[in-house]
């Protein structure tokens, strides 16, 4: 039999109330809309439920055995019916799985897994790097979170722009190039890497050039930042990467930054998610956080372009 919840509601305030003016009145309906929900209670259980004694209605023996049942289940119903208000960080456990590029991951990882350490230690994280072709995976809730740089897609999909980054060049110190100022010229006459989930010999660095009527030599293209800085490091290439990581790229002495000798457009830097996360309290107290480090990265870089 399919029951109408409606009626444990309506059952709950006629054995409190024991009248079916006054359910009708707590429930804001009129009394034969209860007086027929009644019936319908009746048939459902069988039972009586209320009966007349003089003037007043009196609740049956079974009535009276199921009124803290009856209470219980209309509590409950309303307790998961109910929006979500609180959220108790510090006793949250779960793991939520957030996929970017390699070089941002380890900008925002030490920061992200610090914090959750302290203020809420049954968080992990598991984060994942770029694929080479386009998934379905954000679409169904298999990545909780995805920074990237496109602002649109598919209509099940949120997006939140936080901010803009420039993008630089890094090359080895010592690198002859880094000798005089880096003029279109000298740019192209050293060979590049290039970094692409996709494995593509081209990117908007070439779209720049070829205004200019100018082309560069691509010796590389890989997947991973990491990779194509080990190139940097030990040959005469260099590499385009975002300003936010720049900073810590150069970190350790071997690189040098260089401001490009072509105009290229910002990079946005965007979080995806499912639409259907963005009522859950947990979801969105990781986008703060993801946003506030995010925004911490960009505004505190230090990429050594003179």
């Amino acid at each position: 039999m399919q029951l109408d919840l409606n009626l444990l509601t309506t059952l709950d305030a006629l054995l409190d109330e024991q009248s079916v003016t006054g359910a009708a009145e707590r429930l804001h309906l009129s009394e034969p809309a209860v007086s027929r929900t009644l019936g319908r209670i009746r048939k459902a259980t069988g039972d009586p439920i209320l009966v007349r004694s003089g003037r007043t209605m009196r609740p049956t023996p079974r009535a009276l055995e199921m009124h803290e049942e009856v209470r219980s289940l209309v509590l409950r119903a309303r307790a998961v019916l109910a929006p979500e208000t609180r959220l108790d960080i510090a006793d949250l456990e779960r793991t939520f799985t957030i996929r970017s590029h390699d070089a941002l991951t380890s900008a925002l990882a030490p920061a992200l897994v610090e914090h959750v350490s302290s203020v809420a230690p049954g968080i992990r994280f598991r984060f994942l790097g770029e694929v080479p072709l386009d998934t379905t995976d954000l679409a169904r809730g298999l990545i909780d979170l995805e920074i990237g740089s496109a602002a649109s897609g598919p209509g099940d999909i949120a997006f939140d722009h936080v901010a803009d980054d420039r993008l630089v060049g890094l090359a080895r110190r010592g690198n002859p190039m880094l000798d005089a100022d880096i003029d279109l010229d000298a740019y192209v006459s050293v060979p590049h890497v290039i970094v692409s989930r996709r494995g593509r010999f081209e990117d908007s660095v070439d779209t720049a050039l070829a205004a200019a009527h100018r082309r560069r030599r691509v010796v590389a293209s890989l997947v991973s930042t990491a990779g194509a800085l080990e190139i940097v490091r030990d040959t005469d290439a260099v590499v385009t990467v975002p300003s936010a990581i720049a900073g810590r790229l150069i970190a350790d002495g071997a690189l040098r930054g260089f401001a490009l000798p072509v105009d290229l457009p910002t990079v946005p830097i965007v979080l995806a998610w499912p639409k259907r996360f963005s009522s859950d309290l947990a979801h969105g107290w990781l986008r703060q956080l993801v946003r506030d480090a995010v925004l911490a990265v960009v505004d505190g870089r230090s990429d050594g372009v003179r």
